[in-house]
């Protein structure tokens, strides 16, 4: 996930506005408590999500994949008034967590945080989302998109994170390697599907933004 030197990377983190004392004490929690901290969106991704948010001023957001609710916490920040985000996440483990930060923000009644499996409740859903944010599993990235696609309007957005994977979508795949070939293949799709406008980012681990037509 390193793609540019750490003295370029604690630059760009001095001159990013720093995340709130409640997300810094988030991210503190989640590297010590939490298996696989580098799933976490963190302060420079955090501010990215939370300055994405600002622009578009979504007014519901579908957010696939919580972990311990950074990334809610941060987009959030841009609602419009009276907006809500509905997070999706299979790990009940950190229920506990998640709900809260949820609680100390302030956020319990504006993030509705659903527990299970996202490719049974996707279909459950029939509103529309102004931004969705992709960040789960990787070997079903394509058929999140699938299922989400029509219930972003025109001028909607969408947001995959990992997409350069640690940089393995461009070397040599291995055979049983499914996430990698998933993402390459999705990566292509994107890049050829005439319903979105696309730009893939090199922050952090890739963030892909569409921008549907």
């Amino acid at each position: 996930m390193e793609f540019i030197s750490q003295e370029l990377d604690d630059y760009v983190c001095a001159h990013t506005e720093q995340e709130s004392p409640l997300l810094n004490e988030l991210n503190r929690r989640t590297h010590l408590e939490v298996l696989r901290p580098r799933m976490l969106s963190g302060h420079f991704q955090g501010r990215a999500l939370s300055m994405i948010s600002h622009m578009i001023k979504p007014k519901f957001v579908l957010e696939i994949g919580t972990y311990t609710g950074y990334s809610a916490l941060c987009m959030a920040e841009g609602l419009a008034e009276g907006g809500k985000i509905i997070t999706l996440d299979r790990n009940e483990e950190l229920e506990d967590l998640v709900m809260e930060f949820f609680e100390r923000a302030g956020m319990s009644e504006t993030i509705d945080f659903r527990i299970g499996d996202a490719m049974e409740i996707i279909p459950t859903l029939d509103q529309e989302f102004d931004l969705v944010f992709i960040d789960a599993d990787k070997g079903n990235y394509g058929n999140y998109y699938d299922m989400i696609i029509d219930k972003v309007p025109s001028g909607g957005y969408i947001l995959l994170d990992n997409v350069l994977w640690s940089g393995k979508v461009m070397g040599e795949v291995e055979e049983n390697d499914m996430d990698t070939r998933e993402l390459i293949h999705l990566n292509n799709r994107l890049q050829a599907d005439e319903r979105v406008q696309n730009i893939l980012l090199p922050i952090r681990d890739g963030l892909m933004i569409l921008r549907k037509k």
